[in-house]
């Protein structure tokens, strides 16, 4: 399976631009797999984010994780104030306090505008993006979290079995 579309400017981009090797996520905000991969893609990216390019895609499987879409939603008006990626690991670090008002509670713990915050996460562009990485997501063939690419190509392991792709890859 291949990655569909391939990344582009609106995606969550950390580590180093047009990096030779692009790792991408699928990941959904409450699930436990998800929550366990967490640590270790941080470490990843500690150890080769100069040398990677990592993004993060939004498939929140809803019918099992109440609180998965709403996360999402809360970290797409987050990135609106250009804090996806501090609203994307503080929702990780704390998944297992997940409910709507705990969402709410972590934008004033950033230091979010609050106003605008709450107009943001009712906008319909938030939803359509949650929407449109899980429909490429389905296009790429994931069907469960987290799912993972390297360089438009399925990786079919764990995020332990990822990191230890990078240290072999990345010498």
């Amino acid at each position: 399976m291949s990655l569909q579309p391939e990344v582009s400017k609106t995606d969550h981009i950390q580590g180093k631009k047009d990096a030779k090797i692009v790792i991408v996520e699928y990941g959904d905000y409450q699930c436990p797999y998800c929550g366990a991969a967490y640590p270790v893609l941080k470490e990843m990216m500690e150890k080769y984010g100069k040398r990677i390019e990592f993004v993060f895609r939004n498939f929140p499987l809803s019918e099992m994780h109440q609180y998965a879409r709403p996360a999402a939603i809360v970290a797409e008006a987050a990135a609106l104030q250009g804090k996806f990626w501090e609203m994307h690991d503080a929702i990780y670090e704390n998944q297992e306090y997940l409910d709507e008002a705990f969402l709410l509670e972590l934008a004033d713990k950033l230091g979010l505008d609050s106003r605008q915050f709450n107009m943001d996460i009712k906008k319909s562009e938030l939803a359509a993006k949650v929407d449109s990485d899980f429909e490429s997501g389905v296009m790429s063939g994931v069907n469960g979290t987290p799912s993972f690419f390297v360089n438009g190509r399925k990786f079919n392991a764990g995020a332990d079995d990822l990191l230890q792709l990078m240290s072999e890859i990345v010498k």
